[in-house]
């Protein structure tokens, strides 16, 4: 069933880059690649960030008529105030109070992102809404039926139009609008990017954690987007009751591995793991200290655990906490439109 949604979204981007548009020339600017960032995979060459795009991308963001009912919105599950991710629940909210599979990552350099969801199942950042949008337990509503809902809108097809010169309302223009939005949130304002660029000198205490960090997290949590791209099994459990990464690839290889997550902003994105189970980062750090599960598909790298002092633990989160970007969680480009 997930290869095959798979497959349909990648056709269907296929065949929306088809579709002619032609979005009004600006020299409106949001998203910009800080210095010490790599290049992002996503380039926004096919779709060019416009201010009338990237307004509409926001409200489509956090309008709950793109639900069933009108109950819940991209911004319901992925709130600026926690980096954009849930609000502190294990497993998120959909329509008719239906519990997601899955606990909601934040939502922030997506644009340096190839694959998406906790399996890779999405391959690419402008088809990754359909598949909250359309899922039973999320918004719960489908492309025809939300594409027909917001041409009948007075509002809408006038904002279509300024954003992409026609009042049709397609899947690719409201891809395109979310992309353009959900595109250009970049967290790149923490004490720990100001370090890199030599304008913060951490606390004695911030720089043991730094380094401790490097020796053991860092080999998956890498550079300075904080992750790898890789699918590991991270020693949760022995048995998989949601396979992850096998659930894609239909390769037993990949049963019970999931995509290493950033952990920019981490202390402001709890709970943790694929399903939330761990609230507090001393949970997090005692489950790789002590709490590792031996199965087929573990990684080799924790086949030991990554033993930790507990000092060796508050240290860690210190630094952890330098992670934190207020500044995105204050950017009222991104914030909820109040109209």
């Amino acid at each position: 069933m997930r290869i095959t949604l798979a497959f349909a979204l990648v056709t269907l981007f296929v065949s929306c880059q088809n579709e002619n548009q032609e979005p009004p020339i600006s020299d409106f600017s949001v998203f910009e690649v800080p210095a010490h960032f790599p290049d992002p995979v996503y380039d926004f060459d096919g779709n060019p960030i416009t201010e009338e795009g990237f307004e509409l991308g926001r409200k489509l963001f956090y309008d709950k008529r793109l639900s069933r009912g009108s109950q819940v919105s991209c911004g319901s599950c992925h709130a600026q105030v926690h980096a954009f991710a849930d609000h502190g629940v294990p497993l998120s909210v959909g329509v008719d109070g239906r519990e997601g599979r899955r606990n909601s990552p934040g939502l922030y350099n997506l644009a340096w992102t190839e694959a998406f969801m906790w399996d890779g199942g999405i391959n690419h950042i402008e088809v990754m809404p359909i598949a909250p949008i359309t899922d039973s337990v999320e918004m719960d509503i489908s492309l025809a039926d939300l594409l027909d809902y917001l041409q009948s809108e007075t509002e809408y097809p006038q904002e279509f139009e300024t954003a992409f010169g026609s009042t049709e309302i397609t899947t690719t223009k409201l891809l395109n609008a979310l992309a353009q939005f959900q595109g250009s949130i970049v967290s790149d304002g923490s004490r720990y990017d100001q370090y890199l660029k030599g304008q913060y000198i951490p606390t004695e205490e911030q720089m043991r954690g730094m380094e401790l960090f490097d020796v053991n997290c860092s080999g998956c949590h890498a550079g300075v987007l904080q992750t790898d791209f890789s699918y590991r099994n991270n020693g949760l459990d022995a048995d998989f009751s949601d396979l992850g990464r096998g659930r894609i690839t239909q390769n037993p290889a990949d049963n019970g591995k999931f995509r290493v997550p950033s952990l920019r902003n981490v202390a402001l994105t709890n709970p943790y793991m694929h399903d939330g189970r761990f609230f507090t980062l001393e949970q997090v750090l005692d489950h790789y200290s002590e709490g590792i599960t031996a199965s087929a598909t573990l990684d080799p790298a924790l086949a030991d655990g990554i033993p930790l002092t507990e000092e060796e633990k508050e240290d860690i989160i210190e630094f952890l906490y330098t992670l934190s970007d207020f500044e995105l969680l204050r950017d009222l480009r991104f914030s909820e439109p109040t109209k």
